[in-house]
């Protein structure tokens, strides 16, 4: 069943109430949290998370989930801490040090973080642990998913709409069902409004290395590909960066943004707009669950009727409303279900 992304003002100020006196102990090697705000409610809650090895300043889904997470410290006085995976052997490895160290909540950001989730919910059945992206399947596991082909099939839109040259370019990181999404709703809403586009998609193999995604965005736009959409975590900011290069030397060429609003990061410049997936605001729901005690295991699955995917609100910027309108009316079809967008 989906659930709506959104908490109450009153059982913010319940939590709030509840909480007003608990301590807040902050320390820790590698934490990033803050004491919070002065009189603000402390808790002894500890809510950790674990990044894919795309690190916290990814630029994308870990930086969302982390200022998610800080946002939950200000509000409840909960602490809040980040280990960063620098490979696939570190997920075990940083779960385990927030169960054992006795944590309420450990989340796992990424679907690459699936198996480990599972193997430690399993050994831990009475801690509390919560992923992005994947499903794992345990009474003690919170699993949130998102329909990324949907809010990519409306950036396909704007990136049909507006390719001057007719080709249009995917980067995605580990090919994997979850990147494919991204790239199968791109692919059909470029489609759907420009049928003699060229789609040209490609993959990196890494979230992880933004030179390997400026070497890819290099050889699009020297095939003619004038707008990129990425997805590949950190390594999109090597896309971001051959495109800014490009555009100084001025070639008229694009990237579309992923996960959140990336032109607060790279300016509108280069940004033609960006398919916003909300992160932040399911961590956050989620980890106040756990603050408030009414935490539980199961799968929520979000989209665009629960507006939990879309674009930015700064892609007035760069796409006339002609092209914007035109995105709504193709969003109220997926909605209502005139339009089901594929997944591969």
């Amino acid at each position: 069943m989906k659930k709506v992304l959104s908490l109450s003002l009153s059982m913010i100020l319940a939590a709030s109430v509840a909480l007003a006196g608990c301590g807040n102990d902050n320390s820790g090697s590698n934490s990033q949290g803050s004491d919070g705000n002065e009189g603000a409610a402390k808790s002894d809650v500890q809510i950790g998370m674990v990044t894919d090895v795309g690190g916290v300043n990814d630029k994308s889904f870990n930086q969302s989930a982390w200022e998610a997470l800080q946002a939950v410290e200000a509000e409840s006085g909960a602490k809040v801490k980040y280990l960063q995976s620098k490979s696939d052997s570190d997920y075990n490895t940083n779960l385990n040090e927030f169960v054992q160290n006795n944590y309420n909540l450990t989340w796992g950001i990424g679907f690459q973080l699936a198996d480990a989730i599972k193997t430690v919910a399993e050994q831990n059945p009475e801690s509390n642990l919560a992923i992005i992206d994947s499903v794992v399947d345990a009474p003690n596991v919170k699993s949130v998913t998102f329909a990324e082909e949907q809010g990519s099939f409306l950036v396909g839109v704007i990136a049909g709409k507006m390719t001057k040259t007719n080709k249009v370019g995917f980067v995605g990181g580990m090919n994997s069902p979850l990147i494919k999404r991204f790239e199968v709703g791109f692919r059909e809403g470029v489609k759907a409004v420009n049928p003699d586009a060229k789609f040209i998609p490609t993959y990196t193999g890494n979230f992880d290395k933004p030179d390997e995604g400026k070497t890819a965005a290099a050889t699009l736009y020297n095939d003619g590909v004038d707008i990129i959409f990425h997805a590949a975590g950190a390594t999109g900011t090597g896309v971001f960066n051959e495109g800014l290069s490009r555009k100084k030397s001025g070639q008229d060429v694009w990237v579309i943004g992923v996960d959140k609003d990336q032109s607060i990061e790279f300016g509108d410049e280069i940004t033609l707009t960006s398919m916003i997936k909300k992160v932040d605001e399911a961590v956050k729901k989620v980890s106040l669950e756990l603050v408030n005690g009414t935490f539980e295991g199961g799968i929520e699955e979000l989209d665009l009727a629960d507006n939990a995917v879309g674009i930015a609100e700064t892609s007035t910027a760069n796409v006339p409303e002609d092209v914007l309108k035109l995105v709504d009316e193709y969003k109220e079809k997926i909605i209502s279900g005139e339009i089901v967008v594929p997944t591969e």
